[in-house]
């Protein structure tokens, strides 16, 4: 048998060893258009920041390590430019020679990546402004930073890697303005758990432009001129552009493949193509999301190598695995913050018309009598049906990484939030608490099922003013300290005592600093015949930090 692939990196190159090791005798050729094979390719703004120093350190596989280890024909700087279908066959173009010759295949795996947009904007092309996707990307902007001696820069587009090389030059000693066209940063993630990040890089001195979107570029000298919607001009020696990327399909057309309605090469559960031959992995295919049912792609570099490896199993054995779609996990670290995300989001499960409840819990990292322990909030999403839990978004410091795996194992699972309650997890102070994060969200979530809790949101505050009566539960000295506008202060532990301030056919909105005092007031006032009574789910600190985000109250 013969196997080309065309693409390496994540999914081409994975798929490439696992061929190998299940067909010692078969010819396999991987093109590659680039220079290098297999890079970490989520490592290049570390090593633009100096955090990773040694170039070398970037790089997983060489072609002739990945030739001598395989056995496998790697042709670097050789870019497949068609596909024959009927044929078989695929014409290449040596970059390196310009020559241009056709190989036979008897079976093909695309795994031809995605690429950066660069809309078509006035002056986009001008120089000092790049977008980063490979390793000559990062090498072009480490050289231009030195060359130039870079001060300022900005960023257009707030997504992860907007966010990792914000972190990163800034860490350069750069003066840094990340521009969003969105109202928030971090799309795949519902607002609340976006604004409390957001609150943290404005905390570090770093300008954030939301609601921002750029309109042109122009040169003065050195300077690059990036006019905005509002008709502002802004100034920087140094622009990158992390907009997004696109599923590279250029060859998929050609070849007539079927393109799916994400636009993204249409494959079926083993993987395969329109052209039963033809295979595809990695940023290019779209698939149906496991949880709304909808055709996605996901640009992560986990499913691209699990892809890689049922492909091959589909190509040698003949369609024998399944793959079973992706949830989209996925973390960033912004400064010093860790956020995270897993499962279909709020904003697009109500996309869907996919019903469903949203709670928020703060918790420490690990138990609160141990030293640096660190707050970390914990936004989930889950089915008012039966509970089965459907996303997890966390804010915090420490032990994010941690919590946010156990979450998406539980969403793959389709495991619900009762079962979020018992899990177990190793236990000491150093790590966790006895009742976990993770447990607290569950306890939570199955109050809110058994309607011992009735919940309402951040952003309903302003409906609630005139439509009932808004208690802050908090001490009185917090109170005094800061407060949602038109609420009035009875204090947990004095609500036996102040029951006749209320009527129990007004509606009772309860906030706390988190939401537990305000649960405990919720009991009391449910057990003593108030029955409309409703806590804020994140409390004020939620609130507070959505509500400046949101533009509702000054900074």
């Amino acid at each position: 048998m013969k196997y080309i692939i065309v693409g390496a990196v994540a999914g081409g190159a994975s798929a490439a060893a696992r061929l190998r090791r299940l067909d010692e005798h078969a010819e396999i050729i991987i093109f590659e258009k680039g220079e290098y094979i297999s890079y970490a390719n989520c490592g290049l703004p570390y090593y633009i920041g100096d955090v990773i120093k040694d170039r070398n350190k970037l790089f997983v596989q060489t072609a002739s390590a990945f030739n001598k280890r395989f056995n496998i024909d790697v042709r670097v700087m050789t870019e497949v430019t068609n596909i024959d279908p009927l044929n078989h066959t695929i014409t290449a173009i040596n970059h390196a020679t310009g020559e241009l010759y056709e190989e036979k295949y008897d079976k093909l795996i695309l795994s031809p990546g995605a690429e950066p947009l660069r809309p078509p904007l006035p002056g986009i092309m001008s120089e000092g402004i790049f977008t980063l996707r490979n390793v000559n990307d990062t090498d072009f902007i480490k050289a231009y930073i030195q060359e130039k001696k870079v001060k300022t820069v900005l960023i257009i587009g707030a997504g992860f890697i907007g966010l990792e090389m914000a972190e990163n030059f800034f860490g350069l000693g750069l003066n840094v303005t990340i521009i969003e066209m969105g109202n928030q940063i971090l799309a795949p993630i519902d607002f609340p758990i976006a604004a409390i990040a957001q609150h943290h890089i404005r905390s570090k001195g770093v300008s954030l432009l939301l609601n921002t979107g750029v309109t042109g570029f122009s040169k003065n000298g050195d300077q690059i001129l990036v006019t905005v919607n509002n008709g502002a001009e802004l100034q920087a020696d140094m622009v990158l552009l992390s907009i997004g990327v696109r599923p590279d399909t250029r060859l998929a057309l050609q070849a007539g493949l079927k393109i799916g309605s994400s636009k993204g090469i249409w494959v079926n559960e083993y993987l395969q193509t329109s052209e039963p031959d033809i295979y595809a992995v990695g940023d290019a295919i779209e698939f149906e999301n496991p949880i709304t049912n909808r055709s996605m792609i996901t640009y992560l570099a986990g499913p691209a190598n699990k892809q890689g490896r049922i492909c091959a199993d589909n190509v040698v054995l003949g369609n024998a695995r399944s793959y079973h779609g992706s949830i989209n996990t996925a973390i960033v670290k912004v400064f010093d913050m860790t956020v995270g995300t897993t499962g279909t989001a709020s904003k697009h499960l109500s996309a869907a018309n996919i019903n469903h409840i949203v709670s928020t819990t703060h918790n420490g990292s690990h138990a609160a009598y141990y030293p640096d322990v660190k707050q970390m909030t914990i936004q989930i999403a889950f089915s008012p049906k039966n509970g089965q839990l459907l996303s997890a978004q966390i804010a915090g410091y420490d032990g994010v990484d941690k919590r946010l795996d156990i979450l998406s194992s539980f969403i793959t699972q389709k495991k619900t939030i009762y079962e979020l309650i018992e899990f177990e997890q190793a236990y000491a102070p150093q790590y966790s608490s006895a009742k976990d994060p993770v447990n607290m969200a569950g306890f939570v979530a199955e109050n809110i099922l058994l309607e011992r809790l009735n919940i309402f949101y951040w952003n309903e505050v302003e409906n609630i003013k005139v439509d009932g009566v808004l208690v802050d539960v908090r001490r009185k000295d917090e109170f005094e300290a800061g407060h949602i506008t038109s609420s009035i202060n009875i204090p947990v532990d004095e609500i036996r005592s102040r029951l006749n301030e209320l009527t129990k056919e007004q509606n009772i909105y309860i906030y706390c600093e988190a939401g537990l005092r305000g649960y405990l007031a919720q009991r009391i006032l449910k057990q003593h015949g108030f029955r409309k009574v409703k806590n804020l789910s994140g409390g004020y600190q939620l609130w507070k930090i959505c509500a400046e985000e949101f533009g509702l109250v000054s900074q």
